[in-house]
């Protein structure tokens, strides 16, 4: 419960302020992301510190994908905060278990239980309240922002059936969080070359809050793993999928003093209520089913492990 308590604040914070430096210095959202892949290596450090490191080449296909879709979704998010509003944009985000629940079904066979069932039909809904105009009380609150959050959410979906399935394998969670990093490594250049050289006549406030921003964001999946670790994933995934979102919005609504409409109010608490009960139900049959020896929070981490 304690660095579950811990995620949920890093990641809260993270979430509401994140976009600052681009909406207040005009920082780059490439250069966001190239600060973000670095501080990534600070918990890497102490992920693998003790740990091995699987070298087979399963652990280094499933880490790869869950790696690239986790850092391409990173690369998309800081777009979307640019041009939308967090308080809408993570609730959309949070959705990301819908993708992993479907993919479950077709390609594990997996039955869905009736509480997910009722989860997708929310989350369904939650998107067409959020996309209505104006459903944010924001001018651009029907922007380009909400095609961003969709195809961040199908991408850290795919993101955690990658990590379900490394871990069924056998791959430890040291080694995915591994290849994460090495993943968002991995695009830096594809950033730099997007962003078309260094950013010049950029006060210095623009990378120190970036870096102290990401630095949060990183430090919350470091914390993600060792919450994990320790306590039941039916315990785990429900508070860290539903109120890291919460934190953002009401930070973000008190930051930015603005309210959602009537519409965009419903569609909020649909989204979270509707990932709690996917990523719930997710983790009550993947933990039922695990073998009476596995280790526990290691073989269902997947549905919520969003940071890379």
């Amino acid at each position: 419960m304690l660095y579950a308590t811990l995620l949920v604040v890093f990641w809260g914070v993270w979430g509401a302020f994140s976009s600052q430096p681009n909406t207040r210095y005009g920082y780059p959202n490439e250069m966001i992301y190239i600060i973000w892949a670095f501080t990534m290596l600070i918990p890497a450090y102490f992920a693998l510190r003790g740990n091995r490191f699987d070298r087979r080449p399963v652990a280094a296909v499933y880490g790869l994908i869950a790696g690239l879709t986790g850092a391409g979704g990173q690369l998309l998010l800081f777009r979307a905060l640019a041009d939308g509003p967090a308080y809408l944009i993570f609730p959309v985000v949070s959705l990301s278990p819908v993708i992993t629940v479907l993919m479950a079904m077709v390609l594990l066979r997996e039955r869905i239980a009736r509480l997910a069932v009722v989860g997708v039909v929310a989350a369904l809904v939650a998107i067409v309240l959020l996309s209505i105009p104006g459903g944010g009380g924001d001018s651009n609150s029907h922007g380009p922002w909400l095609l961003m959050a969709i195809g961040i959410c199908v991408a850290w979906g795919v993101q955690a059936f990658c990590m379900r399935k490394a871990a069924l394998v056998g791959v430890n969670d040291a080694t995915t969080f591994g290849w994460m990093t090495i993943s968002g490594l991995l695009l830096v250049p594809v950033a730099f070359a997007t962003m078309g050289g260094l950013p010049s006549g950029a006060p210095w406030q623009a990378p120190a809050l970036t870096a102290v921003t990401q630095v949060l964001n990183a430090i919350g999946a470091l914390f993600l793993v060792m919450a994990f670790s320790r306590g039941k994933a039916t315990v785990v995934a429900p508070l860290t999928n539903a109120l890291a979102p919460v934190l953002t919005i009401v930070l973000s609504l008190a930051v930015y003093q603005t309210l959602p409409s009537v519409w965009g109010s419903i569609g909020i608490v649909l989204a979270l209520g509707g990932s709690t009960l996917m990523v719930y139900s997710d983790e009550k049959s993947g933990g039922s089913s695990a073998a009476p020896d596995a280790v526990e929070g290691t073989a269902d981490v997947g549905p919520v492990t969003r940071a890379s």
